[in-house]
């Protein structure tokens, strides 16, 4: 009797349990379910638990939302002054809209590497070679702006665009390196040159500052002379004017001194000469003598004392003083 019902029930709850197990759907953290009603797209499941209506609603595609790494093959470019160079890299790329990313585009991956290769083509070949080599930031910017802006239709954001490898031919490389030995080289011979031509400026900077110096020292020392010179002249004068008023007071001796200290100094000047090699004596012995015995006079004169021992100087015919004779 309670056979029949109690079949029923269970029958009843069988399908309620397969029911829900069919409504029930877990997305998993960074994915986006598309749901499709009769396979036209309804509405997206995000992550968590979600449900649908079994048997009339399906799951439609299971998309990655998180950001995820594409490597862009490697292929040739030819710059735009006709070097060919092999390039590869890797693109970053992220779903911002599941559907959109699921029913504009097919096989997504796919439509990103080939309009990245693209876009590298139409880049770098609007490149010099050495441009290419040197601007790599440059390149990458350019590529993820053009990039960008093409799959936004898609629902994808580029994130990043990096040019990994720039390979040109070997005979290129070869070339290249001879080209920047050469500059180095030449880097080198300027610096060698730059430290002569310095080397050569102070050294002629010192010659002048020498050459000004010693010009200085001779102008001193021309104007110490001079200045010498010039009162050597005054003392010359000088005696002569005091001479000249001895003679005038008529003082016969003044003008022995006079005679004797000239005579004196003409015989040390011929004996110190470079060119007199035999001076013969006596030079006039009686009038030396007679210049000598004036000058002593008159030093007795000056001091007032007695050289001769009390027995006075004796005068020639001439007025000269003679030399008392030795006992």
């Amino acid at each position: 009797m309670f056979q029949g019902p109690a079949v029923f029930v269970l029958i009843v709850l069988a399908v309620v349990v397969f029911y829900l197990l069919r409504a029930i759907r877990m997305v998993p953290q960074g994915y986006n379910y598309t749901v499709e009603r009769f396979g036209k797209y309804i509405r997206t499941l995000p992550s968590g638990l979600g449900l649908i209506v079994p048997f009339i609603d399906k799951i439609g595609a299971k998309m990655n939302m998180m950001e995820q790494v594409i490597p862009v093959p490697s292929q040739e470019v030819i710059t735009r002054d006709n070097a060919m160079v092999t390039v590869d890299g890797v693109a970053f790329y992220q779903v911002l809209d599941a559907a959109r990313a699921t029913y504009e585009i097919s096989n997504l991956q796919n439509a990103i590497i080939n309009m990245t290769m693209t876009n590298v083509r139409t880049v770098m070949g609007s490149m010099e070679l050495d441009a290419l080599l040197s601007q790599r930031d440059e390149i990458n910017h350019r590529l993820l702006s053009v990039v960008d802006k093409a799959t936004e239709p898609w629902g994808v954001k580029m994130t990043r665009i990096e040019i990994k490898d720039i390979n040109p031919p070997r005979d290129l490389v070869d070339s290249m390196a001879r080209q920047m030995k050469a500059e180095r080289e030449k880097r080198a011979n300027i610096l060698e040159a730059e430290g002569f031509r310095q080397a050569a400026i102070l050294k002629a900077e010192g010659e002048k500052q020498a050459v000004v110096l010693q010009a200085e020292g001779r102008r001193e020392a021309a104007f110490r002379d001079a200045e010498a010179r010039e009162r050597s002249a005054e003392a010359e004068a000088k005696a002569t004017e005091m001479v000249s008023t001895a003679i005038s007071a008529g003082n016969i001796q003044a003008i022995n001194y006079f005679v004797a200290n000239n005579y004196i100094k003409a015989l040390e000047a011929l004996a110190k000469s470079p060119n007199q090699k035999v001076l013969m004596m006596p030079l006039d012995a009686t009038s030396m003598l007679g210049s000598i015995g004036g000058i002593a006079a008159i030093a007795r004169e000056a001091f007032g004392g007695d050289g001769d021992g009390g027995q006075g100087s004796r005068k020639t015919a001439s007025g000269v003083p003679s030399v008392p004779p030795r006992s």
